[in-house]
C-alpha cells in the first residue's frame, strides 16, 4: 500500500511552488484567523504600549524642558544676585574706606590739638601773667608818680578823680615815648 501510494504520488507531477488546492485553502484560512487573532488582540495592546511609550517619553522631553528652563531662570537670578552682591560690598569697601580715611584725618586733627595745646597753653598763660603784671606795674607805677606828684607840687594829691587823671596822663606818656623808641 505504501508502494501503491508512492507511486501514485510519483505520477502526479505537482508544481514545487503552487501547493495542492486543499492545502492552499486550510493554509489560507489558518492564515485568515491568526490574522483576525493578530489585528483584534495583540495590535490593539501593542498601540496602547506605544502610546504610553510615546506619552512617557513626550511628558519626559516636556519635564526636561521645564526643568530647563527653571535652572536657566535659577542661573540668571543667582548671577543677578551675585552681580548685586559684588556691587553692595564694593559699596561697603568704598565707605569703609571713606570712614577710614575721616577717622585718620580726625585722629592727625586731635594728635596736632594735643601737640599744639601745651604751645597754646603756654602762650595764654604768658599772656596772662603779662596782663597781671602790667596791672600791678600800672598800680605800682601809680601810687609812686603820685607821691612824687605829690612832692613835686607840695600838695596832697589824695583826690582820687585828680590822681587817676595825673596816672593815666603819666602813662599814656610813657606808651607814647616807648612806641615812638622802638619805630
Amino acid at each position: 500500500m505504501l508502494n501503491a501510494f508512492v507511486t501514485a504520488a510519483a505520477e502526479e507531477t505537482q508544481s514545487p511552488v503552487l501547493p495542492a488546492l486543499p492545502d492552499l485553502v486550510w493554509g489560507s484560512l489558518a492564515f485568515a484567523i491568526v490574522l483576525a487573532f493578530f489585528l483584534w488582540k495583540v495590535l490593539p495592546s501593542m498601540n496602547a504600549m506605544l502610546d504610553a511609550r510615546r506619552e512617557a517619553i513626550e511628558g519626559g522631553i516636556k519635564r526636561a524642558e521645564e526643568m530647563q528652563s527653571r535652572a536657566t531662570a535659577a542661573l540668571e537670578e543667582y548671577t543677578a544676585k551675585l552681580a548685586e552682591a559684588r556691587t553692595e560690598a564694593a559699596q561697603i569697601r568704598d565707605q569703609a574706606r571713606a570712614d577710614g580715611a575721616k577717622i585718620l584725618a580726625e585722629l592727625r586733627e586731635n594728635a596736632h590739638a594735643l601737640h599744639s595745646f601745651p604751645t597754646r597753653r603756654s602762650s595764654d598763660l604768658i599772656a596772662a601773667e603779662r596782663q597781671s603784671a602790667l596791672v600791678s606795674l600800672r598800680t605800682d607805677v601809680g601810687s609812686l608818680a603820685i607821691d612824687l606828684a605829690g612832692g613835686v607840687i607840695g600838695e596832697s594829691l589824695s583826690d582820687d578823680a585828680k590822681a587817676k587823671a595825673v596816672v593815666d596822663r603819666f602813662i599814656a606818656e610813657l606808651e607814647t615815648a616807648q612806641t615812638a623808641g622802638k619805630a
